[in-house]
């Protein structure tokens, strides 16, 4: 049942998921429990947005096909992995609508199939919408641009919590698959480091610090070698208002050096 304080909110929550290896798509383990229920305590969106790390382009972009293909943009997993399939349909209505509120850069639709849903998106939303019956729209990071170009970017999709979208950021705070440690029993200490420091900032609303990463010392450089996964984040963040609530629904270093935390705005 959803939480009676988020029935009552007319804004639909946000999310950021850190959603780790692929393997969580099909796996069972207390991530996959947690991204479970959090969307259970939450009303039943109309629509997704998510914006994964795994969609890197120059320009904007944004889905705007009917039904957008499941993309299984990864290497050397188990078969029953590549055979998943996530058929949620697509919203044109969205995108246009995302093109529309987005003011700072243009947002061309990708309507030829040039890409659909990564796994970003549907290892994680498999275990919230096992249905597949909400439309699922995705937005890409343009890689030209610096941080607070997708801070602000988000911020002017705001209206979009009022009609019951659902925006979903997906990546890791935590990301370096150059130190991974498949047998790593705890993190890295720079790893914690950063995981614990950047979860002050979140709760403390210190987003400009969050943006301005790279000033957050030499745990920040080895956490974000390379920033695809961390930008959902701020996707995320730039959507809370004054005075809302954050709270981590997940949250833990795997393999030494992938932080899966994640959390909810509002």
């Amino acid at each position: 049942m959803p939480n009676q304080a988020n029935t009552l909110n007319p804004l639909m929550p946000a999310f950021f998921v850190g959603h780790g290896s692929p393997m969580n798509a099909i796996v069972e383990n207390p991530f996959a429990a947690s991204w479970r229920k959090a969307a259970a305590r939450i009303p039943r969106p109309k629509a997704i947005l998510c914006i994964s790390a795994h969609w890197e382009s120059e320009g904007s972009f944004v889905t705007s096909m009917a039904q957008p293909r499941t993309i299984h943009d990864f290497y050397g997993f188990p078969d029953d992995l590549y055979r998943v399939q996530y058929n949620a349909p697509g919203s044109p209505e969205l995108a246009e609508r995302v093109r529309e509120l987005v003011h700072s850069t243009p947002v061309h639709l990708d309507d030829a199939y040039s890409w659909g849903l990564d796994h970003g998106t549907w290892s994680v939303l498999r275990h919230m919408y096992p249905e597949a019956d909400i439309p699922v729209v995705q937005l890409s990071l343009d890689r030209t641009k610096h941080p607070r170009f997708h801070y602000e970017l988000s911020a002017e999709l705001f209206s979009l919590r009022r009609e019951r979208v659902l925006v979903v950021g997906s990546g890791n705070l935590v990301h370096n698959l150059r130190l991974l440690d498949w047998g790593a029993n705890n993190p890295y200490p720079w790893a914690a480091e950063f995981d614990s420091l950047a979860a002050e900032l979140i709760q403390a609303g210190e987003h400009d610090r969050l943006v301005a990463y790279t000033g957050l010392g030499e745990a920040a450089r080895l956490a974000i070698p390379t920033n695809e996964h961390y930008l959902p984040l701020l996707y995320a963040l730039a959507l809370r208002q004054p005075g809302e609530e954050v709270t981590f629904f997940a949250e833990g270093v795997v393999y030494g050096s992938i932080s899966m935390r994640s959390l909810q705005i509002g």
